[in-house]
């Protein structure tokens, strides 16, 4: 058994952890902590202000997961002014071996190898996710994470896509009329431009316009507490399109994939666990004509673990370490 650092970078925050690893597996991980990327000019920074925090010397191995996607040697966040060079994070961190992933990627990771008290059921069968053959993973947060799990004989392989930059394909009138206003603004609308936590302000502008009713505008986060709490019905109005939608997008991508199972994840995922359940997501998922037969036999999971980027940032190094 191995400690080694997980580590989850994103825009706002950088969350750090001591993690157990076994035999290509995540077996505990510890407490999270959490330090705002603004108050730490580095990495480098803010990996020292967390030996500080935990009073020991902190192992010379990680997982590290980042909000951004990992290709040539730097590596430019958004809302981060942080410059990260893999090539010489060992050297600067002090580190003998690491595995970097994107912040999805991570994700897919978790869903592999967190155990089935961590994933909530949608729809579909009550089942536990397959075992053998591809699980799809769409997270709705700042953006549309999308990736592809494929279990083959005993191992996994997780595969990061873009495929929250599809087209968005309106499937009822007020959608095509949806579609219209948005393609004024961005010319070619995709699918993360309603389902993500923006998303969301689109919807409830475009939403006020068609009812004659213009709303002010609200910043993002009010606007969630609004729609969740039901205290503005053209910000209700707006949730309920973002479930239906959201259902059909990941019915779109199942069938892309090829998947025998699909969850649902990212920071929206779990604020909405309990609203999903009760709104049109399970039927537009199955909507897939000839396929609602196969869509409605595929079960459907919200991943609930409170850490799955910092589980998935160790699982990710444990595997390649197997």
């Amino acid at each position: 058994m191995k400690e080694i650092v997980a580590v989850d970078i994103g825009g706002t925050h950088a969350r750090f952890a001591i993690a157990k690893v076994d035999e290509g597996r995540v077996v505990e991980l510890g407490e999270a902590t959490t330090l705002k990327c603004a108050e730490h000019a580095s990495l480098a920074l803010a990996w020292e202000a967390f030996g500080r925090e935990i009073g020991k010397p902190i192992p010379r191995e990680a997982g590290i997961a980042v909000a951004c996607p990992i290709t040539g040697d730097i590596l430019k966040m958004t809302n981060n002014p942080w410059i990260i060079q893999p090539s010489q994070l060992g050297s600067r961190l002090g580190l003998d071996d690491f595995t970097l992933v994107n912040d999805f990627g991570a994700i897919g990771h978790a869903v592999a190898q967190v155990g089935p008290e961590h994933m909530q059921h949608l729809c579909g069968p009550d089942t536990h996710l397959p075992t053998e053959g591809t699980v799809s993973i769409v997270g709705p947060g700042t953006g549309l994470g999308v990736a592809n799990l494929l279990r083959r004989d005993g191992q996994y392989f997780v595969i990061e896509t873009e495929g929250g930059h599809m087209d968005f394909s309106p499937l009822d009138a007020v959608e095509d009329r949806i579609l219209a206003a948005l393609r004024d603004r961005f010319r070619r609308v995709s699918v993360e431009r309603i389902v993500s936590g923006p998303g969301l302000t689109n919807l409830y502008e475009v939403i006020g316009e068609l009812q004659d009713r213009p709303v002010a505008l609200k910043d993002n986060r009010t606007l969630w507490t609004m729609a969740m709490e039901g205290t503005d019905t053209i910000a209700s109005a707006a949730l309920e399109r973002f479930c239906l939608s959201l259902g059909a997008v990941a019915g779109d991508i199942a069938l892309a994939h090829g998947a025998h199972g699909v969850v649902i994840a990212g920071g929206l995922g779990q604020r909405l666990a309990h609203i999903i359940p009760h709104s049109g997501f399970a039927e537009r998922f199955v909507a897939k004509g000839r396929f609602e037969n196969m869509m409605s036999e595929m079960p459907v999971k919200i991943i609930t673990h409170p850490q799955p980027g910092l589980y998935g940032a160790a699982a990710s190094y444990a595997s390649k370490n197997s």
